[in-house]
């Protein structure tokens, strides 16, 4: 049997380069989206044509109800889940916290924070060897955000991600002992398209003459983490921050 990946946020970034680096380590994989079906779809297609086993799932994340719903065509597609990256996020418009509403706030907890843990609830129930599960990882997506805390720009995406840092390391020694192992991976400035979302498509650029490398990271570099935190090599490591920031 193949083991099993649900990664959130699949069609694009960071979600889809760690699909592609999964299928081809063998995996077989639940890819879930939000708006972007066709990206999602196409992945899938790629995916299969080169051999792997791969499906897209509809899901807001932030959604209980929808959250039910993936895990459900999950169970009725593989029967099993072994790996789950929380990897779905947003972040808005770059502001200054004085000009934010509750709302706005709100919108980036509930995909950030709450989709996260209601993924990872769903998650444990079918891993935990104290409920008939065979144990498994679940990888969180955090952000160097957590630890710069992003003044002037995003200062509710950095407290989102400051606390899935508390869910990683608080859960990690919940369910240690029911063979689950949970980390996060903290990426830094990364070339992906979510810079666009904040209203900055050249963030990358600017940021990259602070990050001592010189340069901003590629979402396969990203990837390259998380496969390794969700694979047997990193069969010690729970409550672990790994930080992929190019040295910031």
């Amino acid at each position: 049997m193949h083991k099993v990946m649900l990664i959130t946020g699949a069609s694009r970034g960071i979600g889809a380069a760690t699909a592609r680096l999964a299928a081809a380590q063998g995996y077989a994989l639940c890819l879930n989206y939000h708006r972007q079906r066709t990206a999602a779809e196409a992945l899938v297609a790629e995916i299969v044509q080169g051999g792997g086993q791969a499906m897209a799932v509809q899901a807001d994340v932030a959604d209980e109800a929808q959250v039910l719903r993936l895990f459900a065509s999950l169970d009725r597609h593989f029967g099993r889940l072994d790996v789950l990256v929380n990897n779905a996020g947003v972040l808005e418009q770059q502001m200054r916290l004085q000009q934010m509403d509750l709302a706005r706030w709100q919108r980036v907890f509930a995909t950030n924070v709450f989709g996260s843990f209601l993924c990872a609830r769903e998650a444990i129930k079918r891993m935990s060897t104290a409920q008939g599960g065979r144990g498994g990882a679940i990888v969180n997506l955090s952000s160097a955000a957590a630890r710069l805390g992003a003044p002037g720009e995003y200062i509710d995406y950095a407290a989102a991600k400051g606390a899935i840092d508390s869910l990683t390391l608080g859960l990690a020694k919940e369910v240690a002992a029911e063979g689950i192992r949970v980390n996060a991976v903290r990426p830094g400035v990364i070339d992906t398209e979510i810079h666009a979302s904040g209203g900055e498509p050249e963030r990358v650029t600017r940021i990259s003459q602070s990050i001592p490398m010189g340069r901003g990271g590629r979402a396969e570099e990203v990837a390259e983490a998380i496969l390794w935190l969700a694979g047997e090599q990193a069969s010690y490591a729970s409550g672990a921050l790994l930080d992929i920031g190019g040295g910031r």
